[in-house]
């Protein structure tokens, strides 16, 4: 490699692209340069679609883009554009949808041929090296004999891709009309897919899926359906204690190859464990239950140690390998843990499951637990303290050692939705818990992303290296304004709010469809590609429509804007029918179908002991309320008219604009929010 000259890529900031920048193929990025040549040439364009934490997107380099003789096919034929799906989310919707019109399973590293107008007509996934290079050739040799034949095989399917979403799923307006039976109906629907062995949808490969959870929290609040709650306790736990889960340095791994969450794809993603912090958090409102307690405090100091840069931004994720080898980082052999842990080996290893032969490969062992602390201390005969300290003990060791070996791979991009995300769990955790921490992280991380990736009310997508890059997304969007909205819940400072309602405002004039009723992924002022895509499904980040909805709904009850609380109820009624059936692809419209189905409570505090009364009221679970809160005149609606009675600091628990008598303690206020709640199960819209 050191003899080779850079391709294109050479130029790129994305820790994906540069991973190939010395490969013998002349991988250009996506661009108009690109583009330009294949039109100029005639040449149809390979399309390869990756990431930088992809195990089989690096084995594919391996074995084909890393040889001379398939590189050489490849640029005798092909224009070759390589593409971080996770920098440009817009050109991979388009083509996996391609590759799944044309009936083979998505995936990455997605390889897609176009022709020179970046229309598709041939792809798939992972190749071997023989099976590659029989594609290529045979795909040389059909456009050079049959090359009007594919362009209408490639006209076709651009039409299709050129359908909106409501047209593909053929969906009518649903009913305006919402009900206890339908949202009943989406918990049957999605309970049929329940593993309950060991928690989680089947069948493996199993994904956390957090938005869907967090549906079902939101769910059990409303119905006090026991089976909901076990279900619920019965996948976080097993995710806790599997090996998905890293036992020794906190945090989430991408997904469990099987189904009892003990085989992870290693590699780590800032958007999982984002949704996670937020789903424990949420979780532990409800059970107190300790374990998901620690499961936060962990995964918040792993995100900080290893994912969070000087800047306070996040960084996207670490590789699942080491040294050719997935895993070998976070796995050991008996005979590692006998050598750093001595004589407390035995009891580690009985505790984590850990065997000479191990449950991985090359006789290495994936930690993971199958008792709780109480059951573990009771059968070894140890007082419950005792384990705990070991434990601690345990894992700091265990943690020092494994800082000596080779680290994965940082993928040090800062995505300002994965960023987002993960400013919002913050606020979240703060939120239940507390801890002054999480807030001081979380506002570090805004002013980050106000400072580097916003100019005026328009977002970028990504930052590398001091510059913002590509134009913000819907995601990018979406998932600030929810975290924006949080953020100002946990402080009360309006600046958040009002800097929600602005990124809104920019939203409804750049990305809105008025005649769906919906939002385009992409900006109107963005590049346009052959097709203007809408994203309605949950996918690993929950459905961006949706939680524009969601983001909707509650500005509209912040400032008292009809318009907003119209758009998000049609925005529902657009999608309700396929939501009814698919619930568990579209979890993040089954919370807004939870907020709207009864009135969401608008709480305001009000007088000189605000942060003292939203902690209280913070520990209970209360999914669907706006709470705001000043010790000072404010502009917002619901605050302008609201003062201390007697000189205490007061509580006004309103519904429909509609205030009820204002209280002085949380105790008072959460009767009344809860004797609401039992009276007003009726449709809202």
């Amino acid at each position: 490699m050191a003899d080779r000259k850079p391709n294109k890529l050479i130029q790129e900031s994305s820790p994906y692209l540069l991973q190939h920048a010395y490969n013998p193929v002349n991988w250009y990025p996506w661009g108009e340069e690109a583009l330009q040549l294949a039109r100029q040439q005639n040449k149809p364009i390979l399309v390869s679609i990756g990431y930088a934490a992809c195990h089989w997107c690096h084995v594919m380099e391996r074995q084909s883009f890393e040889n001379e003789q398939v590189a050489t096919l490849m640029n005798s034929h092909f224009v070759c554009i390589k593409v971080d799906r996770e920098e440009r989310p817009d050109v991979d919707a388009i083509y996996m949808d391609a590759v799944q019109t044309m009936g083979i399973q998505g995936g990455w590293p997605l390889n897609v041929f176009l022709n020179p107008e970046a229309k598709p007509f041939y792809g798939g996934t992972y190749f071997p090296p023989k099976q590659w290079m029989q594609l290529l050739q045979t795909i040389a040799e059909a456009y050079q004999q049959n090359q009007q034949e594919l362009d209408e095989t490639a006209e076709e399917l651009a039409s299709h891709l050129r359908l909106s979403d409501l047209e593909k799923y053929r969906l009518a307006p649903g009913s305006i009309e919402l009900s206890e039976s339908e949202f009943k109906q989406l918990y049957q629907h999605l309970s049929k897919r329940f593993d309950r062995e060991y928690g989680g949808l089947a069948p493996a490969p199993k994904f956390a899926m957090p938005t869907t959870y967090l549906f079902l929290l939101r769910y059990y609040n409303h119905t006090h359906d026991e089976t909901a709650l076990a279900q619920i306790n019965l996948t976080l736990r097993q995710m806790a204690y599997g090996g998905i889960y890293d036992q020794i340095g906190g945090g989430f791994a991408r997904y469990s190859v099987d189904a009892r969450w003990l085989v992870p794809h290693f590699e780590k993603m800032l958007y999982d464990n984002a949704q996670l912090i937020t789903l424990y958090s949420e979780a532990y409102q409800v059970t107190k239950d300790p374990l998901f307690r620690q499961v936060v405090y962990e995964t918040v100091r792993f995100v900080e140690r290893e994912l969070m840069s000087e800047q306070n931004g996040f960084y996207s994720s670490l590789d699942a390998d080491t040294e050719g080898m997935e895993g070998k980082y976070y796995t050991f052999t008996k005979d590692e843990l006998h050598r750093i842990l001595k004589d407390e080996e035995p009891l580690f290893s009985k505790y984590y499951n850990a065997t000479a032969s191990g449950n991985f490969e090359h006789g290495r062992n994936i930690l993971h637990r199958q008792l709780s602390n109480e059951v573990f201390a009771r059968e070894n005969e140890l007082k419950p303290e005792v384990l705990q300290e070991m434990i601690v003990g345990w894992k700091k060791t265990l943690l020092k050692a494994r800082e000596k070996r080779l680290k994965p791979a940082l993928d040090d991009k800062m995505l300002c939705s994965w960023n987002a995300l993960m400013l919002k769990a913050l606020a979240d955790a703060y939120y239940v818990f507390g801890e002054k921490r999480f807030l001081d992280l979380a506002l570090r991380n805004a002013d980050f992303l106000f400072e580097e990736l916003r100019e005026g009310d328009k977002l970028c997508h990504t930052y590398k290296n001091g510059k913002a890059t590509i134009d913000g997304f819907l995601e990018d969007y979406a998932l600030l304004i929810s975290a924006l909205i949080r953020l100002y819940e946990v402080t009360f400072n309006e600046t958040w709010l009002h800097h929600a309602r602005r990124f809104a405002a920019y939203t409804l004039s750049h990305f809105y469809d008025p005649e769906e009723k919906l939002f385009f992924f992409t900006d109107k002022d963005s590049e346009k590609l052959i097709a203007r895509k809408k994203e309605l499904l949950d996918n690993v980040i929950p459905s961006s429509n949706a939680v524009m909805a969601v983001n909707l709904h509650l500005l509209g009850l912040y400032f008292d804007d009809a318009k907003y609380q119209e758009i998000a109820n049609a925005m529902l009624q657009a999608v309700k029918s396929l939501l009814l059936k698919e619930p568990s692809h579209l979890s993040h419209w089954a919370i807004l179908y939870h907020n709207l189905l009864t009135p969401t409570a608008e709480v305001a505090i009000v007088g000189k002991q605000v942060p003292k009364m939203r902690e209280e009221l913070s520990s209970f679970y209360l999914p669907n309320m706006v709470l705001m809160g000043s010790d000072h005149k404010s502009s917002l609606p619901l605050l302008s008219d609201k003062l201390p009675v007697d000189g205490k600091t007061t509580i006004y628990v309103c519904y429909n604009k509609t205030c009820q008598l204002p209280v002085t303690t949380p105790g008072e206020a959460l009767k009344q929010l809860k004797g609401w709640q039992q009276e007003s199960k009726f449709p809202a819209l």
